[in-house]
């Protein structure tokens, strides 16, 4: 089945430094760009780093037990794709705001998921599951 793609704009202080995490660490391919903007492809959605000051949304929720900041995107993977992408941030040293781990153990949503920050602040999580019909579900 075909799922529709999104599309996120969302602010970044250096461009060259959004383009070496995105292009460089997260190999997403680069799209369109001008000297204020720089689009992704981030796993078939389309987002766009835009250069600006940084926000101050710190807000956040806590989601099974974890705090999780409200200001956020992210992508749902497969199993293998999560723990290979998972691999190569942790071999790169990334900080973790939550750790790789499995949220919602045994219950409905199960799902392995992970965050972090890019270079310029913005939480990115990414999250898989063992079952795709867990998505969506309640």
């Amino acid at each position: 089945m075909s799922r529709p793609r999104f599309h996120l704009a969302f602010p970044v202080r250096d461009l060259t430094e959004a383009r070496r995490f995105y292009g460089g660490l997260l190999g997403c391919a680069e799209g369109r760009s001008a000297p204020q903007w720089v689009d992704f492809d981030f796993y078939g959605h389309q987002i766009v780093a835009h250069l600006c000051a940084p926000g101050s949304d710190t807000a956040s929720n806590e989601v099974d037990g974890e705090s999780v900041p409200v200001r956020h995107f992210g992508v749902i993977l497969s199993l293998p794709e999560w723990e290979s992408v998972t691999q190569k941030l942790r071999a790169a040293r990334i900080d973790f705001i939550i750790e790789p781990q499995v949220r919602f153990k045994g219950q409905v949503g199960e799902q392995a998921t992970c965050f972090f920050l890019d270079p310029s602040g913005n939480a990115l999580e990414l999250k898989a599951f063992a079952d795709d019909a867990m998505v969506f579900a309640k």
